[in-house]
């Protein structure tokens, strides 16, 4: 979600309205709450029950930019769409500068309707963000069984997108996304909310009754500031409420990601937001080289990447945490599992910046370097193997001043790089009961320490 030092044309919410002194209920028209379909809300290329295993020809995107900002945002976009495989468009305030040719690696564009005519009290650019639902709708595309929202900065992980939506039955009528991390933000909005810079999905069966009610809802709330809030408005009058999947993100938050992507929840990665406004995640790479390095892992094993994995080595006493195509943790000490799956705080809330509170647990970063793990970041992951990969990540340099000098300490201090072998993860597995994998320690050879993951034992 973009905040209030950023250009306001996102999806997502920076402020909360005045909607204090609203006394009354809001008066709607005359069967503003019957919702029978109309003329979008057919569903006539459905043919029965033989529809097919859902994939990204059915997934329509809706991408909230602007002429101002798509110039030094579309590279966001561009990570990942796919010419002639991703469907939908950029949805801009007004038409690009023709001499200057549109980028064959971008979405295409289409230009907003006139929204002048619907009343505002702060962003009118909210209004018509939150139109792109209805619109994208409208352009009727064949057998489209989502509409996906997002911003120009989001980032989408669309193998994964489409593990999570398959889950569902598009003809249902589905709201689905995330909230903010930052309760503040989630208080100040609604934890009921899909935040729209972390992107969400729209059912046909949804998109369809929205189709035929949407503008006029958008004028019973105009007071609210953000287009994810209106559209949340609008979805409860339906009678809809957040289908919640975990791994789309909002990233609202401040400082260094770190603590988060290393301690992923198990879920599929699906979105990523607020890149900018966040330090770059690896070490010595700009935010877009950061995430092109993230992308390299993802595209060799789509459902593996961020999920993490322990094992120990009693012997020595350590503790290793993989979070797969990276980073990776190692511990000269044992830490249970239930504290390993808990995100490091080296981040803070997005409005006031604060130490929280976070929709999850955290546990705080000591300034003592000898209770704080040793981290190493992806270098290299390949396919070895059919089905089959090694992932290596090399130990982060520490300033001397922050390294830890005690002698039981060194020996942790000499491994230089891990490396992870693992069999591919089947987006299958997203079908069964959530499970983080196993793994266990193959041997300590030359500073390189080598770890397996694999399935663990029933």
């Amino acid at each position: 979600m973009c905040g209030t030092d950023f250009l306001v044309t996102s999806l997502s919410l920076v402020l909360y309205s005045a909607v204090t002194g609203q006394t009354r209920w809001f008066p709607f028209p005359e069967g503003a709450a019957q919702y029978s379909g109309g003329p979008y809300g057919t569903t006539d290329y459905i043919s029965g029950d033989n529809l097919g295993e859902t994939n990204i020809s059915h997934v329509q995107f809706g991408i909230a930019g602007s002429v101002a900002t798509w110039k030094d945002r579309r590279h966001y976009s561009e990570l990942w769409w796919k010419p002639n495989v991703s469907r939908g468009y950029v949805w801009l305030d007004g038409k690009p500068d023709a001499a200057v040719p549109w980028p064959k690696s971008s979405p295409p564009y289409r230009v907003s309707e006139d929204w002048s005519r619907f009343k505002y009290s702060s962003s009118q650019s909210a209004v018509r963000i939150a139109r792109i639902v209805s619109e994208s709708f409208r352009v009727g595309l064949p057998n489209v069984r989502w509409f996906v929202m997002g911003d120009d900065d989001t980032v989408f992980f669309t193998e994964n997108l489409v593990s999570v939506l398959a889950k569902y039955d598009h003809r249902q009528v589905y709201y689905i996304g995330a909230n903010s991390e930052s309760v503040e933000q989630d208080v100040m909005h609604s934890y009921g909310m899909a935040f729209g810079g972390g992107g969400f999905a729209v059912s046909y069966g949804l998109a369809a009754k929205l189709a035929t009610m949407l503008d006029g809802c958008l004028d019973r709330y105009y007071r609210f500031y953000g287009s994810d809030q209106r559209i949340w408005a609008c979805v409860s009058e339906i009678g809809v409420s957040l289908t919640t999947e975990r791994g789309f993100h909002q990233m609202d938050i401040r400082g260094d990601p770190y603590g988060l992507l290393a301690a992923h929840p198990v879920a599929p990665l699906v979105s990523l937001h607020h890149i900018d406004a966040v330090r770059p995640m690896f070490p010595s790479h700009t935010h877009l080289d950061s995430l092109k390095s993230l992308f390299r892992a993802y595209q060799v094993d789509p459902a593996r990447i961020l999920q993490q994995s322990f094992c120990y080595d009693h012997r020595r006493n350590w503790s290793i945490s993989v979070s797969w195509g990276y980073t990776a943790q190692l511990y000269p000490w044992l830490v249970p599992a239930h504290i390993l799956d808990t995100p490091l705080q080296t981040f803070q809330t997005w409005r006031s910046r604060s130490q929280g509170p976070f929709t999850f647990n955290t546990r705080q970063v000591t300034s003592d370097p000898c209770e704080q793990p040793v981290i190493y970041f992806l270098e290299e992951v390949r396919e070895v193997a059919k089905g089959e990969t090694m992932s290596s990540y090399g130990r982060a340099v520490a300033q001397p001043e922050k390294a830890c000098q005690r002698p039981d300490y060194a020996p942790v201090m000499a491994v230089q790089r891990i490396k992870v072998s693992t069999l591919k993860m089947s987006p299958q597995d997203w079908k069964k009961a959530p499970r983080r994998q196993c793994s266990e320690i193959v041997k300590l050879k030359d500073s390189t320490l080598q770890v397996k993951i694999r399935s663990c034992k029933p």
